[in-house]
């Protein structure tokens, strides 16, 4: 309700529910269930955690690459067409990286459960 917004700017990660919640704290929080369910926090968590290793992959790749062709540069004397297509490739690769994030599913509606039976495959 409106009484939480001021609790939900305070917090670390403020959640609200959408269509019930108000304005105000919908506006305040920093995540918004759209659907009123509350079991979509876990979902959001998986798509954070999956979301972050993608970033933490792509930086580490970044610098790597970066770093090995500082290094190859500095013994060879490399060229500036070296750099710029090292700098473009690298981040070609980043981007294609980051799209896997577009097929994250829904951990609600995944097939490790079989809902005909009630119980885990």
């Amino acid at each position: 309700g409106i009484n939480d917004a001021p609790v939900l700017v305070g917090c670390d990660v403020g959640i609200s529910m959408g269509s019930i919640g108000s304005d105000a704290a919908v506006e305040a929080s920093d995540i918004v269930l759209m659907t009123d369910e509350p079991a979509k926090i876990v979902t959001a968590v998986n798509h954070s955690r999956r979301t972050h290793r993608i970033v933490v992959e792509n930086i580490v790749f970044s610098l790597t690459v970066k770093s090995a062709i500082i290094i190859v540069s500095l013994i060879t004397g490399g060229s500036m067409w070296l750099a710029v297509t090292a700098d473009v490739g690298t981040a070609l690769v980043a981007i294609a990286n980051a799209l896997r994030a577009l097929n994250i599913k829904d951990s609600m509606t995944n097939d490790s459960f079989n809902h005909s039976k009630g119980r885990k495959r």
